[in-house]
């Protein structure tokens, strides 16, 4: 089991409920292929450093997770697929960044 960090934008015409099922659907998506999910954060609406499909700003989600390697492959092609995807990047994390990722965790948690 490798330890991830997906981050996606979704489009920013998608309404509250759209979004709160394409974000759904990739987290049943996951789970389906035997992740453990660590952590999922909505940042929210954004504005991009450039236009994206002529889109201006976009609503960013992250997701941190385990999961057999295979999988993210699967996930790129379902990203790739959805109209609702502007972009998207999973990275694989080291021992140092599940480190900085915990920690973010954490100082998101002291201000929620």
């Amino acid at each position: 089991m490798n330890h991830y960090e997906t981050v996606f934008i979704l489009n920013p015409v998608l309404s509250e409920e759209q979004i709160k099922e394409a974000v759904k659907k990739y987290e049943d998506f996951l789970v389906s292929r035997g992740a453990k999910m660590i952590s999922k954060e909505d940042w929210g609406l954004k504005k991009l450093a450039y236009a994206i499909q002529n889109k201006k700003s976009g609503f960013y989600h992250l997701f941190e997770y385990t999961v057999p390697g295979e999988a993210i492959n699967e996930l790129e092609v379902e990203f790739r697929r959805d109209e609702r995807i502007m972009r998207n990047l999973t990275v694989s994390l080291d021992k140092h960044a599940i480190a900085w990722a915990e920690k973010r965790r954490n100082r998101n948690k002291k201000t929620a």
